[in-house]
């Protein structure tokens, strides 16, 4: 008995110890972050992801050792930017008048972009080079460089014979960007070192370091590391002894201890060169691209642990010939910003026209035209997650209908919602004047109940009222859910209603406060075997309109329908030809639902504002389309006796 305590306390010491252990070097890091004057801000998320750039150079010409861009929007189909020609001089930012390798990475602030270079032209020989060129920019168009020269800017390099190949990865344990490349002095074999940026990027702290020797001490050249799960896994090129890709991991980047793994990892016979490993977005899938440089072309292969891949050129298309470049992943509005600086490629136009109107996955959009600021507003379900899974939500604002600014989370339930902390959907929101000031209430969907939050402002912050507005399906009701609230203020009355419903369609009125429900006035609204969910109310010259979705926001069909009425609450009445807005398949568009309605103000002008797949690979994701989709807007129009007329979905 004794014993058995003894151990027990043992444990508990050992348990407790290593909690201190974890919580130091906790603090260290924390302090490491803060005095290095890098921040750990969110960048995009990978779900906002709607594209990549491809950076690379052309050749061993003169007028071809120069950066280009390219722009992919699945990873695969890949277009040159600016008809091919070179992005940046590089007798401009150059010491030799070329520049080769270029390597480009996103920052960890989310609004920084950092890229390396090697500063050579190999007319003067592969052993004419001692420098690097270092870029940085806040938005890919502007860059600011420098030249670091290792041989005149550190001793010891006296017999150095060339730099070759950087590149730059984010060290979490140091809080700052490590940039490494390989290097040759004398007759020695190329290893590759590396050393820390300083905070504007335009030079090192201190001088290169080795950071991977081969445990044959041969050759090494063009490093490239990619962190996948906490462990950084360096593909190198061997030279001279094989003139393949190995790999080598760690979890520890300055270390000096690595793992080196077996076989190579190129899937051809030919010599290669510049590996490349990016993650594909919102996928599992990695892929590893190199320069086949004896064929004048490019291989790409994919794998799941970057272990093993398996070749996929028959599904990857470029209208260029790269050499040893590298890719990262790009918003929608990085996109349309570097192809409104180079031109869009001629057959990428339809990716890039105005609708959606918003970057990134969301969904239900609420739209909303405030009298206060004279803007008018988004609020949608954050899309994009697994299973409906987003817990934040967000707006988004506009004077003009097509530009749009992200105004940032309002409302994250997991800090502000005290009942719930899953599936954030279907926000909904009225405009009220209290007291001759403006108060705004936001209706949410929120683990299949409904709660409210108040706030001063159309962009938040928005205060929960603690507690579920309607946790329970009407009496009588056996299915469905508790989900997709749409408020209404009856212009006639100016009493304000709240509907929701999935599977049935039920109506309350509010009271004054809008926060709280009136007794006894909850009523279901007989609509028919079409309605689904997403209800939207709107009133127009005497009628109310009474919108839906139609089908599963999974399916291609998803659509709306609409009934009228002559009062709030009902009955409704519906046509047989009430079908409004569904998927056009020629275009490529599916799945278009769960809206809501936008007068202009003091104009009989009314858009619809809807979701639908992601364009224009949604329709290939199966289930998974239905929480991966796009908000769109398109003009509604009216017939003389106040019939909707079907909706044309555009691109």
């Amino acid at each position: 008995m004794i014993t058995g305590i003894k151990k027990m306390m043992l444990l508990n010491f050992t348990h407790a110890r290593w909690m201190i252990v974890i919580f130091v070097v906790m603090l260290q890091l924390c302090s490491t972050m803060l005095t290095s004057g890098q921040e750990y801000k969110a960048g995009p998320a990978e779900k906002d992801y709607a594209g990549y750039l491809f950076a690379y150079f052309k050749g061993n010409a003169v007028s071809d050792e120069a950066l280009c861009f390219a722009i992919s929007t699945d990873g695969y189909n890949y277009r040159a930017l600016n008809h091919n020609k070179p992005i940046l001089d590089s007798k401009m930012i150059s010491s030799t008048g070329g520049i080769r390798d270029p390597h480009i990475l996103r920052g960890i602030d989310g609004q920084s972009y950092y890229m390396v270079l090697t500063d050579m032209t190999s007319s003067k020989g592969w052993d004419s080079n001692r420098a690097m060129v270092l870029l940085k920019s806040t938005d890919l168009i502007n860059w600011k460089h420098t030249v670091v020269n290792i041989q005149k800017q550190y001793n010891g390099n006296e017999d150095l014979k060339r730099v070759w190949a950087p590149q730059t990865i984010f060290d979490p344990a140091k809080g700052k960007y490590m940039v490494y490349w390989s290097m040759k002095h004398g007759d020695g074999a190329d290893m590759i070192y590396y050393a820390y940026a300083n905070d504007d990027f335009t030079g090192f702290t201190a001088a290169p370091e080795v950071l991977f020797r081969p445990k044959n001490g041969k050759s090494c050249i063009d490093g490239d590391i990619i962190n996948k799960n906490g462990l950084f896994h360096l593909f190198y090129k061997t030279e001279g002894h094989g003139n393949g890709i190995r790999l080598a991991m760690t979890d520890s980047l300055a270390s000096g201890k690595w793992i080196e793994q077996p076989g190579y990892k190129q899937q051809t016979k030919d010599a290669v060169e510049g590996s490349g490993v990016f993650k594909l977005n919102n996928s599992p899938k990695y892929i590893l691209m190199y320069d086949v440089y004896g064929k004048g072309k490019y291989q790409f292969c994919e794998s799941y642990d970057l272990d093993q891949f398996n070749v996929i050129d028959h599904e990857v298309k470029m209208d260029f010939h790269p050499r040893h470049g590298t890719i990262i992943p790009l918003t929608r509005k990085e996109l349309v910003n570097l192809t409104n600086r180079w031109g869009i490629p001629k057959d990428m136009e339809l990716s890039f026209r105005k609708n959606p109107v918003l970057e990134g996955y969301y969904a239900d959009p609420d739209v909303l035209y405030s009298k206060k600021t004279k803007k008018f507003y988004i609020y949608p379900t954050s899309d994009g997650f697994d299973g409906w899974g987003g817990t934040y939500f967000k707006t988004f604002s506009s004077m003009d209908l097509k530009n749009w600014k992200d105004e940032g989370v309002i409302l994250d339930l997991k800090k502000d919602v005290s009942w719930a902390n899953r599936n954030a959907w279907a926000p909904t929101i009225a405009e009220k004047e209290v007291k001759g000031n403006y108060k705004y209430y936001y209706y949410f969907t929120a683990a299949q109940k409904i709660g409210v939050a108040v706030s001063d402002l159309p962009t938040g912050p928005f205060v929960d009222s603690g507690k579920p507005l309607l946790s329970a399906k009407p009496e009588g009701i056996k299915h469905g859910q508790v989900i997709d609230p749409a408020v209404f203020t009856d212009p006639k009355t100016g009493k304000s209603y709240i509907y929701w419903g999935n599977g049935f369609l039920a109506a309350t009125q509010l009271n004054e406060d809008m926060i709280s429900l009136e007794e006894n006035t909850t009523k279901i609204l007989k609509t028919d075997k079409t309605f689904r969910e997403g209800t939207y109310v709107f009133f127009r010259k005497g009628i109310y309109y009474f919108l839906w979705s139609e089908e599963d926001t999974r399916s291609e069909n998803y659509r709306v329908r609409y009934g009228t009425s002559y009062s709030p609450i009902g009955p409704i009445s519906i046509s047989d030809n009430n079908l409004i807005l569904q998927k056009d398949p020629s275009n490529g568009i599916y799945g278009t639902g769960h809206n809501s309605v936008l007068q202009i103000p003091g104009k009989d002008e009314w858009y619809v504002v809807y979701h639908r797949f992601s364009y224009p690979d949604g329709i290939k994701m199966g289930d998974a389309a239905g929480f991966n989709r796009e908000v769109c807007i398109d003009r509604i129009y009216f017939d003389d006796k106040g019939n909707i007329l079907p909706v044309k979905p555009t691109l």
